[in-house]
């Protein structure tokens, strides 16, 4: 593995998760980028921020499926990339057992706070729909 690499974290050289790892980070980091962007761009610029209510979120923002499906792949993004950042530091910095155990929490909680912003999304009741 190099010593120095200007993307901040070396190209794992023995490849299969940890190099599929490495590549979703930096993926899923220009897909999280271009996500906010787009998100800020529809609240901010394409909608007059100061009619935005709870009301306006449910009659206008949540009532459209497109928005609805860029807000959940955000979710899966910003998760996703969380869970991994936070596994590299935790698999560079902690050993032995409470590795393993670090790790299993990082998992379970993890996968409770996408099912959780899942449900929210899928299944939050819009008034009139």
């Amino acid at each position: 593995m190099a010593l120095y690499s200007r993307s901040g974290r070396p190209r794992p050289q023995s490849g299969g998760f940890e190099l599929a790892a490495w590549y979703y980070m930096r993926l899923s980091g220009v897909a999280l980028f271009v996500l906010a962007l787009a998100h800020f761009s529809v609240q901010h610029f394409l909608s007059d921020p100061s009619t935005q209510t709870a009301d306006w979120i449910f009659s206008e923002a949540w009532n459209n499926a497109l928005r609805r499906g860029l807000d959940w792949l955000m979710l899966v993004f910003v998760i996703s990339h969380m869970f991994l950042g936070v596994r590299t530091v935790t698999m560079d910095y902690i050993k032995g057992g409470a590795r393993v155990l670090v790790l299993s929490a990082l998992w379970l909680l993890a996968f409770v706070v996408f099912a959780m912003g899942t449900i929210v999304v899928f299944t939050v009741t819009l008034p009139g729909a």
